[in-house]
């Protein structure tokens, strides 16, 4: 009963979170206002700002910041025992990851849909902006390569769920066309494309499909494959495909989680899912060669509880389409909430539903239960062991078995309604692989942002193109994906079209560096309108000390330490990347006795207003 109890309290707290300190933060300290003019009304272009209904925006926000982050994190982070981890998602989630959302997006929303880079060149200094930028181009780089890298794993892992991923894309431009140039209503071909999509996956559990091996190495294939769709996404409108899409995928996302949790609850009152017989609460004892777990905690686990990647979708898309500033609390503190309840219960799979049973894949495509020497399945701690071994290389624990506890955990909870192992686990691989991609293509569009905003910084006029922009930002990203990745533990080369895998170890730090600077915005815009600042001031400093602090000992610790060991590639970014925090916080504390009170500079006059060619064509 452990397991029921901790996801019905965990659940019941944001619930009540999102009711109390939500709305106090939407009335007292954001005092939304349903009437004011947004920028998705006031720059309204039908490219990028397009004026969308609360819960379309919401499926977008949601399924954008998701990701995979709230899944492999806590996958890893269990290493440490479920408790810590379970701890820091919750409280995490509700003081921390919520607020930084909520911030990111109204200081945008009053900012002209600004990004947050942009918007710290006027809240704190000029220069601030220019550094906030390179942060913002050195994370969403390490983000793209090693998105583009799971991806590829997951379709090259779990075949089945290659299928339903991509018709997605065609239904999604089919609803975008209807919706945005006939005047056709929303819900229903959404709900049309969500039974498609729902037998697209019985389709590909019975039919999986794997690119043949004659054509090279798949993971290179879908890398690729991958960044080309993402150049399309990033540069057309984003309701062609962006919105559409992400609508459709929160759908599916929130049916297979509705699945999860009934599957969750049914293990937990059969007694097959024990929590407490599964896993350690906390661990007495970590794999050879894992971090500690202060500060390693607070970066592992980022999406889930904060993450500075949030910031970037906040103020880089959402904040482009939002339709009522009151909408704000809706969409980005009870997004964030509801991927706290999602990594919460890839906490609990990675934990008692691991504990349910081991199985396999065999060659012919099927699965079965893996057993111990006298022929009994493995469950328990028998079963955990298998996939977390205390006594292991932390090393060895790769990219496939961060995704393969989730999804094997998650599996075994959906058998306890009834339902075929072989479906269950193809459910769960697309759940993970279109979590993936609408992080992967909107990370993208983002990062396409930042470069045109670094652009016209530095005048370099060919980049402010949205095109040049655009393939600037994946060919990079490319390139760092297709890299060799780390040796493997017994020295031997790993193949090319692994770097995603290299760059790993940095995306934890580089991304909560991020959320500490962007709640650093938040604080200043509160800061000159004489608002309370406390309750996102701690979480600031908070999210400034683990990463810096976590990031140096990434950098210098004398066994595993990337300057003893000469990686310079890591070592170049992640030097690059304290430097730049550095002299933000220097620029942050120069500019802190003159800014109390004190209003930022005002943005400049728009151009007269020109009518935009959607402007009668939107049914949302």
């Amino acid at each position: 009963m452990l397991t029921l109890f901790i996801a019905l309290g965990s659940f019941l707290g944001f619930i009540l979170a999102y009711h109390t300190y939500g709305r106090w933060l939407g009335t007292k300290i954001f005092q939304l206002d349903s009437d004011a003019l947004v920028p998705s009304e006031q720059l309204r272009d039908g490219v990028d700002f397009v004026p969308t209904r609360k819960q379309v925006i919401f499926g977008h926000h949601f399924t954008s910041i998701a990701g995979t982050g709230p899944i492999v994190g806590p996958a890893i982070a269990v290493f440490w025992g479920w408790l810590p981890a379970l701890l820091w998602v919750v409280l995490g989630s509700i003081f921390i990851g919520a607020v930084h959302d909520f911030g990111a997006l109204v200081v945008s929303l009053r900012s002209r849909g600004q990004t947050v880079g942009e918007i710290a060149g006027r809240m704190i200094a000029p220069r601030a902006k220019v550094l906030f930028l390179l942060v913002l181009f050195f994370a969403l780089t390490v983000v793209l390569a090693i998105f583009g890298l799971v991806i590829a794993s997951i379709f090259k892992l779990y075949p089945e769920s290659v299928f339903s991923v991509w018709i997605a894309m065609p239904l999604a431009v089919a609803i975008g066309f209807w919706t945005y140039r006939y005047g056709g209503k929303l819900l229903l071909p959404s709900l049309m494309a969500l039974a498609v999509i729902y037998g697209a996956i019985y389709v590909g559990v019975e039919h999986p499909f794997s690119l043949p091996t004659s054509w090279g190495n798949p993971t290179i294939l879908w890398t690729v494959i991958l960044f080309v769709y993402c150049f399309l996404a990033s540069v057309l409108p984003v309701w062609v495909l962006l919105q559409p899409r992400d609508f459709i995928n929160s759908h599916q996302l929130i049916v297979a989680l509705v699945l999860l949790v009934a599957g969750m609850f049914a293990a937990g009152l059969s007694g097959k899912a024990d929590l407490q017989a599964s896993a350690p609460a906390i661990t007495e004892s970590a794999p050879v060669g894992a971090p500690p777990i202060w500060p390693f905690l607070f970066i592992t686990i980022a999406c889930g509880a904060v993450s500075g990647f949030h910031c970037l979708v906040s103020s880089g898309t959402t904040s482009k389409q939002v339709a009522c500033e009151s909408d704000a609390r809706f969409v980005a503190y009870g997004a964030m909430l509801l991927e706290g309840a999602l990594a919460v219960i890839v906490i609990l799979a990675c934990c008692a539903g691991v504990g349910m049973g081991k199985f396999t894949r065999q060659a012919d495509g099927n699965y079965v239960a893996v057993t111990n020497e006298a022929g009994d399945p493995l469950v328990g701690r028998a079963a955990w062991v298998t996939r977390y071994d205390p006594h292991g290389n932390w090393s060895t624990f790769g990219l496939g078995d961060k995704v393969g506890a989730f999804v094997e955990g998650g599996a075994n909870f959906l058998t306890a309604l009834g339902m075929p192992l072989k479906l269950a686990i193809g459910i769960i691989a697309v759940l993970v692989a279109c979590f993936a991609a609408t992080t992967l293509d909107t990370a993208t569009r983002l990062q396409r942002y930042v470069v045109q905003e670094l652009a016209s910084t530095f005048r370099i006029s060919v980049l402010t193109n949205k095109y040049a922009a655009t393939a600037l930002a994946v060919l990079t990203a490319l390139l760092l994906a297709m890299m060799r990745g780390p040796n493997l533990p017994d020295g031997s080369l790993r193949s090319f079209g692994t770097g995603g895998l290299y760059l790993w170890p940095l995306f934890g730090a580089i991304n909560q560096l991020l959320a500490g600077l962007a709640l650093m915005v938040t604080v200043f815009y509160l800061y000159r309108r004489n608002k309370p600042i406390w309750f996102a001031l701690a979480p600031m400093l908070l999210m400034i000390v683990m990463p810096f602090w976590a990031l140096n000992w990434q950098l210098f610790n004398t066994e595993t330490g990337w300057w003893p060991q000469r990686n310079y590639l890591l070592l170049s970014i992640g030097l690059a990347t304290l430097l730049l925090q550095l002299w933000m916080i220097v620029e942050a504390i120069l500019a802190w006795p003159r800014a109390k009170g004190v209003l930022e500079e005002m943005l400049p006059p728009l151009p007269p207003d020109s009518e935009s060619p959607l402007a009668d064509g939107c049914s949302c």
